[in-house]
Order: C-alpha cells, then sequence, then structure tokens
C-alpha cells in the first residue's frame, strides 16, 4: 500500500503512541517486579505455590487456593458466557427482525458500559440471597461465575457481531448459490470464517474477568480456600488486593505485588493470544 505525504504526520503520532503505550506496559511490569522483589528475594517463587495458607504476617503466603479460586471464576464465567453471547449475536444478526435487533444490539453494548460495582451492588442484594435460599450462605464460586458472565457477555456478543460483519459478502453469496440453508450457512460457512475474531474476543473476555476486583469481592465471600463446589465462598487474588492493601506492609505488601504479578502473566498470555488469533486471516 502506497503512503502519501499526508499519511507521514499520521503514520509519526500513531508510532509514537504505540511506543508510549509499551512504555507504560514495561514500567507497569517494572513497578510489580520491583515491590514484590523483597519478598521473592527472600523466601523465593516457589513458597507461593506450596506454603499451606495465606498467612502473611507469619511469613506464610500460600497463593494457590486464591489462583485456583481466580483461575475457576474467571473459566467458568468464560465457559457460560460463550454460548450466550454467541447466540444473542446470532439472533441479532440473522433471525430478529429489524425493529427488535436494533434495540437489542444497543442494550447488550450499554450493558458494557455499567460500573462494576452496580453488577456488584445487584448481586449482593439479588443473587446471593436467591443462592442461599436453595444453598447457604449465598456469597460463592457460582455468584462470582454468574456475576462475571453478565459483565463480560457483551465483550463476547460485541467480536463476534464485528467478527461476522467482516466476513466478506461473496461468502454468502456462495453459500446461498450452493442452496444451503440459514443454519449451514451460519454454522458451516461464517462461524469458521470468523472464527479468529470470535476466539480473540472471548479471551479479551477471559482477560477482563480475570481482572475483575468490586463485583466478585461483593459477592464471591472472600473465604481463602480452594474451591471443591460452586457454592464454596472464595477469594480472588484481586479481591485479596483489594482488601489487604491498605493496611499491609514489609513482606506482607511485598506478597501483594506477587498477586499483581500473576494477574499480570495471565492477563498478558491472554492478550497476546488474542492480538495473534484476532491479526490472523478471516478463515484462517
Amino acid at each position: 500500500m502506497s503512503r502519501s505525504r499526508t499519511d507521514q504526520p499520521l503514520i509519526s503520532v500513531l508510532a509514537i503512541s504505540a511506543v508510549i503505550a509499551a512504555a507504560i506496559l514495561l514500567l507497569i511490569l517494572l513497578f510489580l517486579l520491583r515491590e514484590s522483589w523483597p519478598v521473592l528475594n527472600k523466601v523465593g517463587i516457589l513458597r507461593f505455590f506450596t506454603d499451606d495458607g495465606w498467612y502473611p504476617l507469619e511469613a506464610r503466603f500460600g497463593l494457590a487456593p486464591m489462583l485456583w479460586a481466580t483461575l475457576a471464576v474467571g473459566i467458568g464465567a468464560v465457559l457460560v458466557a460463550t454460548p450466550l453471547g454467541l447466540a444473542a449475536t446470532l439472533f441479532t444478526r440473522f433471525y430478529a427482525p429489524r425493529w427488535l435487533a436494533l434495540p437489542f444490539q444497543r442494550m447488550v453494548a450499554l450493558l458494557a458500559g455499567i460500573p462494576s460495582v452496580v453488577f456488584g451492588l445487584w448481586g449482593l442484594t439479588v443473587l446471593v440471597p436467591f443462592i442461599a435460599a436453595f444453598e447457604p450462605p449465598g456469597a460463592s464460586l457460582l455468584a462470582g461465575i454468574l456475576i462475571l458472565t453478565i459483565m463480560i457477555l457483551p465483550t463476547i456478543a460485541l467480536t463476534a457481531d464485528a467478527a461476522l460483519a467482516a466476513v466478506p459478502e461473496h461468502y454468502l453469496r456462495g453459500s446461498a448459490a450452493l442452496g444451503f440453508s440459514r443454519a449451514t450457512t451460519i454454522l458451516g460457512v461464517l462461524l469458521p470464517a470468523a472464527k479468529a475474531g470470535i476466539t480473540g474476543g472471548i479471551l479479551l473476555a477471559a482477560a477482563r474477568a480475570l481482572g475483575e476486583t468490586m463485583a466478585v469481592l461483593m459477592v464471591a465471600g472472600n473465604v481463602v480456600q480452594t474451591p471443591t463446589s460452586l457454592f464454596d465462598p472464595i477469594r480472588t487474588l484481586t479481591a485479596n488486593i483489594a482488601l489487604e492493601m491498605a493496611y499491609a506492609t514489609g513482606d506482607h505488601r511485598a506478597s501483594l505485588f506477587v498477586s499483581g504479578l500473576m494477574l499480570m502473566g495471565l492477563v498478558l498470555v491472554l492478550a497476546m493470544s488474542a492480538s495473534r488469533l484476532g491479526g490472523g486471516r478471516l478463515h484462517g
């Protein structure tokens, strides 16, 4: 693609912006590493996975239960939100009448902008008591999964819609010429063609689920334990940081930054995976 002289200022601005964004990310990583280094240097990284509990004032830094809880609530939310988000997208794009599809799409987009604390309040006052009626105490892994499902569903639905919109028109014309039904066209042509963008959106939604703090903190129960049931109260890494950072000092404070490093690593892996998949060809 040729570049005109009028493109040069824009290219320079975009290049500078990209460098600044990369530098900010690197500085955040270096900051987390610097703040967590005292305890990493003192006890080593393995202690955070092998210690028998989270008692930082007693030099026991077991983060494994909270890491498992973080993964459980994030993966659970993705597993529930993905089919719902794809179903919503396919309904509005291919089945719903126009008078219904447009308001529905706007409602989904609006859902993406609701602050997480609002979801947390709703979950605390409605969802948790509802679950408690069947299996006390109500504040649990299940409540966290359901809240995160609602929060990440718009991300999956909107990115899937954009991926399907980017599928070339001749794919649809070719499918119609072959006499495929609408369901066959969707399942056999459109979804495979848009799988890179859809998968990228799912991974980005997973990154948001892993990094969510306030809503999960309000509904999950905040008990440090490895969940063995959907009804077990849990504490995620993000909730642990939010709850204890205000008063933590010394190794306790440094160990919370280790939690931040773990989260940063998980989110970076997901973001890079999403970038690689999202940048692929439509049918690749």
